[in-house]
């Protein structure tokens, strides 16, 4: 792979400084156009491959860092501005959702990569996301309104692992 970086998740890139930085490959399930967003007229989701986050088609351990901010609000409609900037959240498969897109990209995450989570608590408190994830986060920061929290990830191998056992 060329990209060092996977935002599986990317929807309008909205945290990201550079929105064409060469080093990110930006995948999302969606395309929406230029004006889709009537609050913010200018933004779109155009991911460089769309796809599922829950089913990465890329090798294992292809990327240095992965950057994982899924769906994280219920459906309030299509409609709803939110939900068209950055998807939903299924009420009933939220929790194997989020473990199987957890693990996709903890699959394609190299070995001591840094795998970076973002999850806002609109409709699920992180320490339930926290339950349906295989891993423990090294750190982690929660924003100034308390309600959207970063966590960072490093995958590091077992001694069995390094020694291919």
């Amino acid at each position: 792979m060329s990209k060092l970086i996977l935002d599986a998740c990317c929807g309008i890139k909205a945290f990201w400084f550079d929105k064409n930085n060469p080093n990110v490959l930006f995948h999302d399930n969606r395309i929406r156009e230029k004006g889709f967003c009537d609050f913010r007229p200018n933004r779109e989701v155009k991911p460089d491959v769309q796809g599922d986050f829950r089913d990465l088609k890329f090798p294992d351990k292809s990327f240095k860092m992965v950057v994982m901010d899924p769906p994280h609000l219920f459906s309030k409609g299509e409609t709803f501005r939110m939900v068209k900037a950055y998807g939903w959240l299924n009420r009933d498969t939220w929790k194997d959702d989020i473990n199987k897109g957890f693990n996709e990209c903890w699959r394609v995450l190299g070995d001591y990569g840094t795998l970076i989570f973002k999850w806002n608590e609109s409709s699920v408190k992180v320490g339930e996301v926290l339950k349906v994830i295989d891993q423990k986060p090294l750190f982690g920061h929660t924003t100034a309104k308390g309600i959207t929290i970063w966590l960072c990830f490093m995958k590091i191998p077992s001694k069995q692992e390094e020694a291919g056992l």
